[in-house]
């Protein structure tokens, strides 16, 4: 077995609260409880040796291994062939739909052979709060119980178990027909031990689970000429989506590495408003109306707390619950993935100035029409007031979109998601006949818009640049049609398209920017931006290059792994790199199906 699986080869199960990863080869190598942003409890993804982990496998010399989606669920099934037999793995989380966060979270594994006979072999090894933590185990007939100060596991099921040092191990020979459990639960430090499962307690909360996903996917409205790869990109984000607040985070994982050996290894289990917002449309798209409500919810409560740094109205990012306290640490006893070192703890970059969150807070309120949901007087004042906060407050430099280290600048793209933020709020006041400062918002806006145009420009490029007295190329810019700053098939435009194909383009692939041309501050490299690839699809087709738009979008299909499932980039070699899977990925891709299918439909006779 690998040390170090690929980032890619891995399944994601969750309950709604957290999630866990399951490797091709069976093993839990990421789980974090109770929520996403909790400390993990096996983390050997990042450190083989200290990170803990939890395998439930076939052991054998030979043999050949297959993952896959249950169809339409969250429930993974990992397939192991070899000459003596037939064996699987079926990982799941019963769901917590409530509004209530829990403090007991459930990864349930069951076992069977369906041809031949098959000895699968096991070992827990817990390494709670990142492996800083020392636990004890109390082990008994059918039940291993680890105790650690700051929380309890318990692991019970019908496989022998045998204590090795605080861990576990054990196995089970099953023959055709035949199948075993555990369940794994982590619950607070003085949490009782579940009622012990059953093979048939285990068998319907499976097929519940089943029922419940699939249930979820039907009331999709999507009917597109993508549907298995949307579908599975909806169920991801809504795994990704902490069901008591209503808020995505990033990515399920922490610390995986932009460039392996390299220092861009960062934390991802926040809410970011950026991508929470644009996720609103996404959510729309496919139908899905009360995952969209519940997060502009959780974002005009954030609106109204004006709680950002340095007096900003917002944070560029929060925790699910919407606490804004991120403090960025360095688990210095971690040695990273395949070496990648520093790991992350928190994220640093919560305290930045990306002046453009306004811009796609507004836009995800305007498609909601949370304002006529839930605009109450109070509400609509603190959007008001944020509106003329950034009235005064817009003209400025900051970290922009890919939150560089490397200083602030005028970026373009903050400019034109200000923009958005007035051209919205202006649509908003007079559709609901709110009191407003048009007369300033609109002199805002339209101020914005003359200073990209002529400041926003590069003559040589014959493109808008990502800063103002630039040449450096931004991918982040392929939003401004979308939000209507610029018209789709514009002259501008279009040679923008163009002087991107030439220069962030490497075989349909997209990268951000070139850090060469704009130091950000950090070393090394990056793979392509699978999120910009999805907008560049999307830019595509609006411009009407449906033949480029297409291809490009089916040639992307082949980097999602064997389950459909993206992490942030593409590497050099096609692997996949950054923390896994992406959620900011997964909305782009809806984003870029359902308009690449509204195009190609309009040219039916």
């Amino acid at each position: 077995m690998d040390r170090y699986p690929p980032i890619a080869d891995h399944g994601l199960v969750g309950d709604l609260q957290t999630a866990a990863l399951v490797s091709s080869q069976g093993v839990v190598d990421w789980f974090a409880a109770p929520r996403f942003d909790s400390p993990s409890v096996f983390a050997s993804l990042l450190d083989h040796d200290r990170g803990g982990h939890f395998r439930l496998a076939p052991d054998h010399p030979e043999g050949t291994w297959r993952q896959l989606y249950y169809p339409d669920t969250a429930v993974v099934v990992t397939r192991f062939m070899s000459p003596d037999g037939v064996g699987e793995t079926i990982d799941h989380m019963p769901v917590l739909t409530g509004r209530t966060p829990s403090d007991r979270h459930g990864l349930v594994r069951v076992v069977r052979t369906v041809r031949g006979t098959v000895h699968f072999g096991l070992e827990c090894r817990p390494r709670f709060d990142y492996a800083r933590a020392d636990h004890e185990l109390e082990l008994t007939p059918g039940q291993a119980v680890f105790r650690s100060p700051g929380a309890t596991a318990h692991l019970q099921g019908n496989i022998p178990l045998e204590r090795d040092g605080q861990d576990v191990r054990g196995g089970i020979t099953l023959k055709n027909g035949e199948q075993a459990a555990v369940v794994f639960t982590v619950c607070g430090p003085d949490g009782e031990a579940p009622r012990p499962p059953t093979l048939d307690s285990l068998t319907e909360e499976l097929w519940n689970n089943v029922d419940f996903w699939q249930k979820w996917v039907r009331t999709s409205n999507y009917r597109g000429r993508w549907t298995e790869m949307v579908h599975r990109s909806a169920i991801t984000l809504k795994l990704l989506t902490y069901a008591p607040t209503g808020a995505p985070v990033a990515a399920a994982t922490m610390g995986l590495p932009e460039q392996i050996g390299g220092e861009r290894n960062w934390d991802y289990r926040y809410t970011w408003v950026r991508d929470g917002s644009l996720s609103v449309r996404a959510l729309l798209d496919l139908g899905f109306v009360e995952e969209a409500t519940h997060f502009t919810r959780w974002l005009g409560e954030r609106l109204q707390e004006r709680e950002g740094p340095e007096d900003e109205p917002l944070q560029i990012m929060y925790r699910v619950d919407g606490d804004p306290n991120l403090t960025e640490e360095i688990l210095e006893h971690f040695e990273g993935y395949r070496g990648s070192y520093p790991v992350r703890a928190g994220n640093g970059a919560s305290g930045q100035l990306q002046l453009d969150i306004y811009g796609e807070a507004l836009y995800a309120l305007a498609e909601s029409r949370a304002v006529r949901e839930q605009g109450s007087y109070q509400g609509w004042k603190a959007l008001a007031g944020i509106l003329d906060w950034l009235a005064d407050s817009w003209d400025r430099p900051d970290e922009g979109i890919w939150e560089t280290r490397g200083g602030r600048k005028d970026f373009a793209y903050s400019r034109v998601m200000c923009w958005a933020a007035f051209d919205r709020g202006l649509k908003l006041a007079v559709e609901y006949s709110r009191p407003a400062d048009t007369v300033r918002w609109t002199k805002a806006r339209d101020a914005i818009l003359e200073q990209v145009m002529e400041r926003g420009w590069n003559e040589e490029q014959r493109a808008f640049v990502q800063h103002y007295g630039s040449d450096v190329l931004d991918a982040s810019l392929l939003l401004a049609p979308r939000v209507g700053f610029v018209s789709a098939r514009s002259p501008g435009w279009l040679s923008t398209l163009d002087a991107m194909e030439r220069v962030l383009v490497s075989d349909s692939l997209v990268y951000r920017y070139d850090p060469e041309a704009s130091p950000d501050g950090l070393r090394g490299s990056e793979g392509t931006f699978s999120l910009c690839t999805f907008l560049y699809v999307d830019a595509l087709a609006r411009a009407g290059r449906l033949p480029q738009a297409r291809y490009t979008f089916e040639k992307m299909q082949t980097y999602a792994n064997h389950v459909g499932l993206f992490a942030e980039e593409i590497g050099p070699s096609g692997e996949q790199l950054g923390n896994f899977p992406q959620a900011f990925t997964h909305l782009s891709l809806i984003m870029a199906a359902t308009t690449l299918d509204e195009a190609l439909d309009r040219l039916r006779p």
